[in-house]
């Protein structure tokens, strides 16, 4: 039988988590085996399939035009089954932080949302992992009092810093670049600044340098 919520909480589960855009996120499977270690015997969850299309992504029809790119809103629903108990989660599909576009769209997106909304559903339900998800929303809320200016090109500076970490740590920028629908010559000074801050959770600070906005 799962232990209650109360005690599921309290588990540290940090040490099982992996960086990712800044955030902490536990791996569903390890997320399926610390359930089973704690009482459930039987854990698993199941796309639910668009009722129009018969396909695991969900879409709007209103078509969104960012510079030259295009996308909608895309979500994915899933049922949740822990031993007799069925819960169910619908989430957006995003890249990190930001909206997946239509030209970086594909079926790993959609199995990872997948993955991360029954993280989430186990967190809500079951007390396993909540306090990730309290850190998570602490962030954004802060990440919203910031000043955005999405729509001007990245400054040179914040481009420099970008540069130094690629040299330093051999990053594969415009892949990054190309993966969050954006290149260096569309690069906003808000992208950039989120750049920056997820360089730098997963690396550690670098004095900035002398950079090139097209370098590799």
């Amino acid at each position: 039988m799962l232990k209650p919520y109360d005690e599921l909480r309290k588990i540290d589960v940090s040490k099982y988590t992996d960086k990712r855009d800044g955030f902490d996120y536990l791996n569903w499977a390890k997320c399926i085996d610390l359930l089973r270690e704690n009482g459930a015997e039987r854990v698993y969850f199941e796309p639910i399939p668009d009722e129009k299309t018969g396909n695991s992504l969900r879409m709007t029809d209103v078509v969104f035009t960012d510079t030259k790119n295009t996308n909608r809103c895309y979500e994915t629903r899933i049922k949740v089954v822990i031993d007799d108990n069925e819960y169910y989660m619908q989430t957006p599909v995003m890249n990190g932080k930001n909206p997946v576009k239509d030209n970086s769209m594909n079926q790993n997106r959609v199995w990872t949302s997948m993955c991360r909304a029954f993280v989430k559903c186990v967190a809500i339900n079951t007390g396993l992992g909540f306090d990730l998800w309290l850190k998570e929303e602490d962030a954004r809320n802060f990440e919203n009092d910031i000043p955005e200016f999405d729509n001007k090109v990245a400054f040179d500076a914040k481009v420099d810093i970008i540069n130094n970490y690629a040299k330093k740590f051999h990053l594969d920028i415009p892949k990054w670049l190309e993966t969050n629908g954006t290149d260096w010559d569309h690069l906003t000074e808000l992208q950039a600044a989120k750049m920056i801050h997820a360089l730098t959770e997963k690396y550690g600070e670098l004095v900035s340098g002398q950079g090139n906005r097209k370098a590799d």
